[in-house]
């Protein structure tokens, strides 16, 4: 079984807490909240603001991801803001070690991501210190785009190391053309958090989708 986070951008925002209602209903586990800056990469979505009138409505485990330059200044209005999670970018101007440590200060879980040109090695002296890590499957910033079959074996790389040193527990998370042609194979090469956006909110039947995927 996989852990279906929907990504909510690609829901309505028209009617957002309806669609997070939704899957949530249909057994996802987690909601993607994913922040960009206009920056760090070339689109702006939502913010803090967004994330706590949601959270004032529904009780649910926000994984959230900042696609941002400076992540380290924006811990704590996330983590107030209702984020259960925070994952940020190895390759952001952050230091890594003392962003994790200021997740974890505030009460959330951290997560470290990597862009696809990032080698998952890069990720490797961080596997004992994060909860997640988030492996992206297409460029960042923008929702829609094609599964780069590139992210498979560094899910399997990151599995194999995770077992070594003893961390099983460790969500590996895909984030990017995640749905019917490539989900399976991304469960099979080692993730256990599989971000779908288009895939659900897009599909003739988002419920179903949603426990599809779960199905994994």
């Amino acid at each position: 079984m996989s852990i279906v986070s929907p990504s909510l951008l690609s829901a309505s925002f028209a009617h957002l807490e309806q669609d997070c209602r939704m899957v949530l209903e249909a057994g996802a586990e987690f909601l993607h909240f994913d922040v960009m800056d206009g920056h760090f990469v070339p689109n702006i979505s939502f913010g803090a603001p967004v994330l706590k009138s949601l959270a004032k409505e529904l009780d649910a485990f926000y994984d959230v991801h900042l696609m941002i330059t400076d992540p380290l200044s924006y811990i704590e209005s996330f983590a107030k803001a209702g984020a259960s999670l925070i994952s940020f970018h190895l390759e952001a101007d952050s230091p890594v070690q003392e962003t994790i440590d200021a997740i974890h200060a505030v009460g959330c879980k951290a997560g470290l991501v990597i862009k696809p040109a990032t080698p998952a090695e890069a990720l490797f002296p961080y596997l004992d210190k994060v909860e997640l890590v988030l492996v992206m499957s297409v460029e960042p910033g923008f929702g829609g785009q094609s599964f780069m079959p590139s992210a498979l074996p560094k899910l399997q790389a990151i599995k194999v190391e995770a077992e070594r040193i003893g961390r099983s527990d460790l969500w590996i998370e895909v984030d990017g053309g995640v749905g019917r042609d490539t989900a399976e194979q991304c469960a099979q090469a080692g993730a256990n958090v599989l971000v779908a956006g288009s895939a659900v909110f897009s599909a003739a039947d988002p419920i179903a989708e949603t426990r599809w995927l779960k199905s994994l």
